[in-house]
């Protein structure tokens, strides 16, 4: 499902990610650990297609690193143009974020819908999928409220909702219960390996949380901008 090879980035003069290698498999969860700084975040922007890898010359210049791979979902990211890979991001992968990320103005539904209708899909059936995940995630009695009207765990299983509603492959969550607490942060917890299980989705998951990290099915420690072990 994923395939990287040698993920190099600097920041500046910085080397966060120091040739990085992974393989992730369809329909697995797995979390990325390690101390704050250590990368975690720079390698999940870079393989949700956010960020490119880089490499820096002696004279500061950056480039591309010889030898990089990136394979999602049997593509060649590292072919594509920015239109293409915006396509491709829209409707293969799925973000979840410590905040949701939620536009204030607009209803629950509506949040939902939005990376659909940049797909061009039809409302009437955007609309239909939107309702059948937000009840599937116990929010039916919701679609009508905005998001300061939702509790902090209602707010995170909206944006639950948005990262599925074009069915990704892929799901990409950067310390999605960081913000919740505990109650809240377990039902999350347990949501994903339901939907991973009903869905057959790969998820790979930043976390400072043990009890999410150690239920997932390969757990990864990033150090000082390398998978350790």
């Amino acid at each position: 499902m994923i395939q990287a090879k040698n993920i190099h980035k600097y920041y500046d003069q910085l080397h966060v990610l120091k040739g990085v290698d992974l393989h992730i498999q369809k329909g697995e969860i797995v979390s990325i650990v390690g101390a704050s700084g250590a990368g975690k975040t720079t390698l999940l922007q870079i393989l949700g297609t956010l960020d490119k890898s880089s490499s820096e010359s002696r004279d500061g210049e950056i480039n591309q690193v010889n030898g990089i791979e990136l394979r999602i979902n049997n593509q060649d990211i590292l072919t594509m143009n920015d239109k293409t890979m915006s396509k491709f991001r829209n409707l293969n992968l799925g973000f979840i974020f410590q905040f949701h990320q939620l536009l204030p103005e607009f209803t629950a539904l509506e949040n939902v819908c939005i990376p659909a209708y940049i797909a061009n899909k039809s409302r009437n059936e955007t609309e239909v999928e939107a309702k059948r995940l937000l009840d599937y995630l116990g929010l039916s009695h919701r679609l009508n409220h905005k998001p300061n009207e939702l509790s902090g765990g209602e707010q995170q299983r909206v944006a639950v909702a948005r990262a599925l509603i074009n069915k990704p492959a892929v799901i990409f969550a950067d310390e999605p219960s960081g913000n919740l607490d505990t109650h809240s942060a377990e039902i999350l917890h347990q949501l994903f390996f339901k939907l991973r299980d009903e869905f057959g989705q790969t998820f790979v998951i930043v976390t400072h949380n043990e009890e999410l990290a150690n239920m997932a099915d390969r757990k990864l420690v990033m150090v000082d901008g390398q998978i350790s072990g």
